[in-house]
């Protein structure tokens, strides 16, 4: 008998591989989907620290009198690194969850000396802030980050937050911190920033998400380049 004909393509690269080409980029992790996400803001961290060091080995050369050696941006590829802030918002049900990350999540907060990377945690198994039923929780959450500088809920320097993200709000901030801007005497426009949006974790967000990168896009001089990641 005739065997069946197979093809195969592939493979291909994930989307998020690519984040560097953007000056901005925002990141969204539901649950486990956080992975992926973790390791771009990893990279980041790991990208500006060899900047530094890169500046500090320059300056130092300039100093000496001795002629500068090729760029470390050149050797490593740090050349094609644009990426200058990222959003990090990472939803899940179960406090636990945060544990999955705690040490990569302290050492990103640590190490982000230039205070690229804002990141923000979100538990929606807690009423949502400014909740009767939450308030105590919120005021000893408060109190201890305020005193010994990690959060209750998820045993991190990064404080949490409650409930579900406003997501319209999410996107609003950031379009509204990243416009189109006018410099010096004459009127002059920067080029439009380009923001990514990577997404990993279920279905169900997907299209809000990629309605709102639309919306925003249409209505607002920052323009969305959405992407998803699904399992």
């Amino acid at each position: 008998s005739t065997l069946p004909k197979v093809l195969i393509d592939g493979p291909y690269g994930a989307p998020a591989q690519d984040y560097k080409q953007y000056e901005v980029v925002l990141l969204v992790g539901l649950g486990i989907g956080a992975t992926p996400m973790i390791s771009i803001l990893k990279d980041i961290v790991n990208n500006f620290k060899a900047m530094e060091e890169d500046e500090g080995s320059t300056i130092e050369e300039g100093t000496s009198g001795k002629s500068p050696r090729p760029s470390h941006h050149k050797r490593t590829g740090l050349s094609n690194f644009k990426t200058k802030r990222a959003y990090f918002y990472w939803v899940t049900r179960e406090q636990g969850s945060f544990d999955w990350f705690k040490g990569v999540m302290n050492e990103v907060a640590e190490e982000d000396h230039r205070g690229v990377i804002e990141l923000h945690n979100y538990c929606t198994s807690v009423y949502e802030e400014g909740d009767a039923r939450s308030a105590l929780i919120a005021m000893l959450q408060s109190l201890n980050h305020a005193k010994n500088g990690v959060d209750i809920v998820s045993g991190t320097r990064v404080k949490s937050h409650f409930a579900k993200p406003n997501w319209r709000s999410v996107y609003k901030r950031i379009a509204l911190n990243h416009p189109q801007t006018r410099v010096g005497e004459f009127p002059f426009f920067n080029r439009i920033d380009m923001k990514r949006v990577f997404y990993c974790g279920p279905p169900a967000l997907t299209k809000e998400l990629h309605q709102l990168s639309s919306d925003f896009s249409h209505n607002t001089t920052t323009k969305y380049d959405f992407h998803k990641e699904n399992f």
